[in-house]
């Protein structure tokens, strides 16, 4: 079975500068659980690793995210898809943990927990924070333009050589109907 890596916010739903704090306010980017539920039915294993600091400030608890995670795995369902497992990193930056995006924490978490190599798995991020973890664990990293995506682009933030893709979609749809 292939692997996948997906960040959350502003990958599978629409970012927010104030968090995203509840169920009500996930919303899905367009097109975007069509393609992981491709992902699904193409025999993709889907991780979702995502940074949600919110925790540590204390803006929202665990079993609030819990609820949001089962928002998402609800309507992702609708279309046939699954993720079949989120870790996710509950610091503030100032914690200065392992865990927490840019450092690989995440990724070596997902690497050592499935027992699997990340160097041929795609990891699709919005920010230069999942790249950078990306190419710590050794994964095979791809920028979307959604979320802060293109705001990185603009800034020059993006190195030479990192595929850029229009959403979620437009990648699946080249990996699922080129391989």
């Amino acid at each position: 079975m292939a692997l996948i890596i997906l960040d959350r916010d502003g990958v599978i739903n629409e970012d927010s500068d104030d968090y995203i704090k509840s169920p009500d306010e996930w919303m899905p980017i367009p097109g975007s659980l069509e393609a992981i539920a491709q992902l699904s039915q193409h025999g993709y294993q889907v991780i979702v690793a995502t940074n949600q600091s919110g925790i540590g400030r204390k803006l929202f608890d665990i079993d609030t995210l819990n609820a949001i995670h089962t928002k998402m795995k609800t309507h992702l369902a609708q279309y046939g898809g699954v993720i079949d497992a989120i870790f996710f990193c509950p610091h503030q930056p100032k914690d200065d943990c392992t865990c927490r995006k840019p450092k690989p924490g995440l990724y070596n978490e997902i690497s050592e927990r499935l027992r699997v190599s990340l160097n041929k798995v795609y990891c699709v991020g919005d920010k230069m924070t999942d790249i950078k973890a990306t190419q710590s664990a050794g994964g095979k990293p791809i920028l979307v333009r959604t979320g802060k995506g293109q705001s990185e682009i603009d800034a020059g933030n993006v190195p030479a050589g990192i595929p850029v893709y229009d959403n979620l979609a437009t990648f699946v749809d080249e990996i699922i109907f080129v391989r």
